[in-house]
């Protein structure tokens, strides 16, 4: 099977003056560009690798699937999770690469190329940022990925019925991701009886939380929810454990990369997922699930099916506008989304909402013994 042709550049900070050239294709032999801008260095560099590798396989599928008149080639920048150089990054992959679909990341990024991707008509399709407010950001930004007030309004209900919680304590990052998850916990906590009895901001580049925990332990949680991710989640949960904090630890999707689920302290914590059963016999998740193992040596998660997803996409939809004699870009792509609705993915079917919303069931995990077993 050959694999995905894939390239990447230093972001040059004179990329931000350029003017907006709308996504087109020179030649037909020319191959479609697919953008990715995800965090490939520095703390959060292992979520980078896992998006980039859902991709990879998506974009294999496509090519040796025949599936488009052109082959499909993934260009990647680094956008360090940063917003400046996300910025960066997507004014290179629209001007220079002239993709037409970029995958993103990360809420603060996600909302600092918007704009961008708005005035060139690029569809920007996000399957890891979670912010509430990634809803309608743009008629051609989308989600694949269930956003953070529906990750707290499953885990919530879940706590306090099959755990029996009833104070919850937050340690969230300063950013808008933290700002969403603390938003919906003190909305969400009392609908349920249960009450949240601290919340504690922790800057995005903090290593040591010594004093968060001493505060964290005084307000007697039966729970601990974080909203953090990359290597900060890790040491937070390290800080709690070696602290004497034996309480539950509880957080949304971030917790499903190997850096949490092989660390020893994070035994038993619990967090949110969409709803996927890789052994499912259905063919696509099948052949993704099989595929992805045979090429990294490693069983898919959560993340990897998203970042699958949101690549095949692409393909599903430039097939239609192929077949139908259009031009591939950001303005025909999303009238076929619109006109489908529907579509056969990792997880069976996906369907989108008007705002580019994927609908999906979402389920609680537990991490036993290294593995991340479906509770709830």
């Amino acid at each position: 099977m050959p694999g995905p042709m894939i390239g990447r550049r230093t972001a040059l900070a004179a990329s931000l003056a350029l003017p907006f050239i709308r996504p087109a294709f020179a030649q037909q032999a020319e191959p479609y560009v697919m953008g990715s801008l995800f965090p490939m260095s520095g703390p959060n560099a292992e979520f980078g690798e896992a998006f980039t590798r859902g991709a990879q396989v998506a974009i294999a599928h496509i090519n040796a699937d025949n599936m488009l008149r052109r082959p499909v080639r993934l260009q990647s920048e680094d956008s360090q999770a940063l917003p400046q150089p996300s910025v960066i990054g997507m004014n290179k992959l629209i001007n220079i690469d002239r993709a037409s679909w970029v995958l993103s990341s990360w809420t603060a990024t996600a909302k600092a190329i918007a704009p961008i991707g708005d005035r060139a008509k690029t569809i920007m399709v996000n399957g890891g940022g979670v912010g509430p407010d990634l809803s309608g950001l743009s008629p051609y930004f989308w989600n694949v990925i269930a956003l953070a007030h529906l990750e707290v309004r499953a885990i919530v209900p879940f706590l306090v019925n099959q755990r029996n919680v009833k104070r919850v304590a937050l340690i969230y990052v300063d950013d808008p991701l933290g700002d969403a998850i603390l938003g919906q916990l003190r909305e969400q906590l009392p609908l349920h009886g249960a009450t949240l009895v601290g919340s504690y901001s922790v800057p995005r580049a903090a290593q040591q939380f010594g004093s968060v925990v001493a505060r964290v332990r005084q307000s007697r949680p039966d729970a601990i929810y974080i909203a953090s991710f990359g290597a900060q989640q890790a040491q937070i949960v390290k800080g709690l454990r070696d602290n004497g904090v034996t309480q539950i630890i509880c957080s949304f999707s971030g917790f499903g990369l190997d850096g949490i689920r092989t660390l020893p302290e994070a035994e038993g914590a619990l967090f949110t997922t969409q709803k996927l059963d890789f052994a499912s016999s259905d063919p696509i998740t099948k052949r993704f699930a099989d595929d992805f193992q045979a090429r990294f040596g490693q069983a898919p998660v959560t993340y990897h099916a998203n970042y699958y997803n949101a690549a095949y996409l692409f393909g599903l939809l430039a097939r239609q506008v192929e077949q139908a004699g259009g031009e591939v870009n950001g303005e025909t792509m999303r009238a076929a989304m619109l006109a489908t609705r529907k579509f056969n993915l990792v997880g069976g079917e996906g369907e989108f909402d008007e705002l580019g919303n994927m609908l999906t069931q979402l389920q609680v995990n537990e991490i036993r013994g290294q593995r991340v077993i479906a509770v709830g």
